[in-house]
């Protein structure tokens, strides 16, 4: 008897010892991550249902969680998708969706097969590049360049890519392995296909034959999804955001996974919402899933300009995006209105013996994820993500998935930002 004494005193004293900053579910991290870069959500763009499939799972986890509400907000988006044909052959070797190649996100389809104009780039001349291209033996030609040049000579390119200027059928745009995907500018198709290559897959090819379908969703209807904990009092509130949303498909077979962009986000707040949900807290809690940040922060814009509560009411944001990843640096941008906790409390926080970050680099507040539209509203908001890791060369292609995304900082950042909010609720 006296033995089961000590033993259940033994282990109360070991539970005390315990923070409740320590109430993070990495089992369910994990499991979520899993989940949503799985072949199930197609990469969870706008395409085969992803985002929408995504959308519902979402809120069956806020449900499980134990929120007190979830409801969802409706907006609306132009996009551009690629879930048909998606070949390309150099020479006659077949290349490999989203790794060799990838599609420009603002291209129409393209079928048939063309000679390759290259750019010399060493002695750039315009006036000599379209007098070429009128040239019989290179009408319909794919213009290639690389794409660093391109971008330093735009207007040249522009007419390249405009109906009407030049012959040219599109252009292909070198790029260094591993190739990107993004959506954020397509919301519109130009008139010719640009398709995105690595020089080692072109390797000076001859022709390269083209079958991509395209399909532009105009008007595609997409949810943001709210949950609610309910606090002590309803004045002011906390909020906790992740994009759901992510890429789709490069073809039938290809898909983006995300799993560290930005499956790891949304587990991230899920696990959030179930620690708040065990009390309640002093204030109301909002975590906010949106859709359309790859697409140019278009849920988080609709909700700032449409919000449940007055953004004047929020204490602090926190914007979870890319925490899947093992760098020792933890990068961070701070709202103006933010930065009064920052070098006093999320600081000293970030470099505790407990966390495995060695520097907490802050940046320059920019339009690249979704706590810039409350930010420049005037919303007291930090945004994390651990970048420049291993796994961090993989986002924003088929690579960001399973065996790529690490899991070492969900905890840290779990602990950061709960300690944060402990610290408003106590005063300093």
């Amino acid at each position: 008897m006296k033995k089961t004494f000590i033993a259940l005193l033994s282990l109360g004293l070991a539970l005390l010892a315990v923070p409740a900053t320590q109430a993070q579910d990495q089992p369910r991290f994990k499991r979520v991550v899993r989940q949503l870069s799985s072949a199930r959500f197609q990469g969870r763009g706008y395409a085969r249902d992803g985002v929408r499939k995504a959308r519902e799972y979402v809120i069956r986890e806020f449900e499980k969680s134990g929120v007190d509400e979830v409801t969802v907000q409706p907006f609306t988006l132009d996009i551009n998708t690629f879930s048909g044909n998606m070949k390309m052959w150099a020479d006659g070797r077949r290349l490999r969706a989203g790794i060799d190649f990838s599609m420009r996100e603002y291209s129409p389809g393209v079928k048939g097969e063309f000679p390759v104009y290259y750019v010399d780039t060493a002695d750039f001349n315009p006036d000599r590049i379209f007098a070429d291209l009128a040239k019989p033996e290179w009408a319909g030609a794919m213009v290639c360049c690389d794409f660093l040049f391109t971008y330093k000579h735009k207007e040249v390119f522009a007419r390249l890519q405009t109906a009407g200027a030049c012959a040219n059928a599109g252009l292909l745009y070198t790029w260094v392995s591993p190739l990107k995907f993004y959506k954020a500018y397509g919301d519109h198709v130009v008139d010719k296909p640009i398709v995105w290559v690595t020089p080692e897959a072109l390797s000076f090819a001859r022709t390269v034959r083209l079958d991509v379908e395209n399909a532009f969703l105009s008007g595609y209807q997409t949810e943001n999804v709210i949950a609610k904990i309910a606090g002590a009092r309803h004045d002011s509130c906390f909020v906790f955001t992740a994009h759901y949303d992510h890429l789709g498909n490069q073809g039938r077979r290809v898909f983006y996974p995300g799993a560290n962009d930005n499956a790891s986000g949304v587990a991230t707040i899920l696990t959030l919402a179930q620690h708040y949900a065990q009390k309640q807290p002093e204030y109301d809690m909002y975590f906010i899933a949106f859709s359309g940040e790859e697409a140019g922060l278009l849920g988080s814009t609709w909700y700032a300009e449409h919000p449940v509560v007055p953004l004047e009411q929020i204490v602090y944001l926190f914007n979870i995006d890319m925490i899947g990843d093992d760098c020792p640096e933890m990068y961070c941008e701070v709202s103006d209105a933010g930065l009064a906790r920052y070098d006093r409390v999320i600081v000293p926080l970030s470099l505790e013996s407990w966390s495995p970050f060695v520097k907490l680099q802050r940046g320059e507040l920019a339009a690249n994820s979704d706590h810039y539209p409350f930010a420049v509203r005037g919303v007291p908001c930090i945004f994390l993500m651990n970048e420049n890791g291993s796994a961090f060369p993989y986002y924003h292609t088929p690579n960001d998935n399973l065996r790529t995304v690490k899991y070492d900082s969900y905890v840290p950042v779990f602990r950061i930002v709960t300690e944060l909010v402990s610290s408003f609720e106590k005063g300093y």
